[in-house]
């Protein structure tokens, strides 16, 4: 069967909305200020689902519990104030490329106890429709791509300020609906996964007035490689080390604001340097600086801190930082804004975010709004409406 034009590499690289030029891989040379992007499946995974996180530059880790903790820290649901929530969050993603690429995530929680509460959620990504062409460009089909992963979860107060979580995840991404692409058949990939997580909350006070300190610990996504054909070529889903702070200070009665920080890391190998033109004698590139990606998970996940080629400083170009602030008037009116930072190096996504929240009775519904860094950024005008209920 003639080949197809589109590849998965495509696929993986174009439609999800990573922008930088598909990725290209360094030769030679030295390395600093050249683009060398970390490599992952399925990084839809990595999208903020909610529109309150999503307003406060995307940090989430440690903010007061909602029922978008799954994504954040699972952790956190042990200290949620109500008995059920349930929530619907829906993203039109990526509008300045394509105008029918979506996010959207259902998300729920029931406490057990005063101790003990379980959770549930399901994230959808729909990326549009794609016509498959031949060598000639005639048309072969058409598939509509998507993704999706369905998690439970488990957390548990370990102590008045400490609670931990559970969760697991099944991931499954169909991209090409089986059809043939280079001469292979395609097949949908899939993951098993879990999240480990920490959360901790304590009362302080500031200037005479009440305040909590809290602080937050995430790593996840720990599962296994991907393929989207019967090859050996298996690619690392994102999982991810996420840390993340928040202070809430009580002006008054009927004021409150939240200041929050989040540091993420992909717990994934670079991509090395590789000497061009050249290969050993099982036909593999030879690397000149970095280490081999082709490794384990659990190797992946140790050696991810040291593998760089660009060494210690090119480590630290990828942690990514979220800075958010939040305001409450009568716990029902809420203004949010927040800063994200990537370094070009790795994505170069730069953007500030605002957004409102609104309480009705038992009913939730929050708005963010993305503002890019560069115009040219095709998250330019991205927009999360939520609407939430709980009991």
């Amino acid at each position: 069967m003639a080949k197809k034009i589109i590849s998965l590499s495509f696929a993986l690289s174009f439609l999800f909305g990573l922008w930088h030029p598909l990725f290209p891989q360094i030769s030679t040379g030295e390395l600093s200020g050249q683009l060398n992007v970390i490599h992952v499946a399925v990084p839809f995974l990595t999208i903020a689902p909610d529109s309150r996180a999503g307003a406060m530059g995307e940090a989430g880790i440690a903010t007061k519990p909602d029922v978008y903790s799954m994504h954040w820290n699972p952790a956190k649901y042990a200290f949620a104030e109500e008995n059920f929530s349930a929530a619907l969050t829906y993203t039109p993603w990526l509008r300045n490329l394509i105008d029918n690429i979506d996010l959207a995530t259902l998300s729920a929680y029931m406490r057990i106890d005063e101790n003990q509460t379980i959770s549930g959620s399901l994230t959808y990504f729909s990326l549009g429709e794609i016509v498959f062409t031949n060598i000639s460009g005639e048309p072969e089909g058409q598939h509509n791509p998507n993704e999706f992963s369905i998690d439970v979860g488990y957390s548990r107060k370990l102590s008045e300020n400490l609670s931990g979580g559970l969760a697991f995840r099944y991931i499954r991404s169909d991209l090409t609906g089986g059809a043939y692409v280079g001469g292979t058949v395609s097949q949908p990939a899939q993951a098993f996964a879990a999240d480990i997580s920490i959360y901790s909350q304590n009362d302080i006070e500031i200037s005479g007035n009440e305040a909590e300190l809290a602080w937050g610990a995430n790593i996840s996504n720990i599962g296994n490689k991907v393929t989207y054909s019967d090859d050996q070529n298996t690619q690392f889903i994102p999982i991810n080390l996420g840390l993340g702070s928040a202070l809430t200070l009580n002006i008054d009665e009927q004021n409150s604001i939240s200041f929050a920080m989040d540091v993420n890391k992909l717990l994934v190998p670079t991509p090395p340097v590789y000497y061009p033109d050249s290969v050993d004698v099982d036909g593999n590139r030879v690397i000149e600086q970095g280490k081999d990606p082709n490794v384990s998970v659990a190797r992946g996940m140790l050696q991810s801190f040291y593998d760089a080629p660009g060494g210690f400083r090119e480590e630290l170009r990828e942690i990514t930082l979220s800075l958010g602030t939040e305001y409450w008037y009568a716990e029902q009116f809420a203004i949010r804004a927040g800063y994200f930072y990537e370094h070009e190096t790795k994505g170069n996504r730069k953007f500030f975010t605002t957004g409102l929240g609104l309480r009705l009775n038992a009913f939730s519904i929050d708005f963010s709004y993305l503002i890019p860094v560069y115009r040219t950024n095709p998250l330019a005008n991205t927009l999360r409406f939520s609407l939430s209920i709980d009991i």
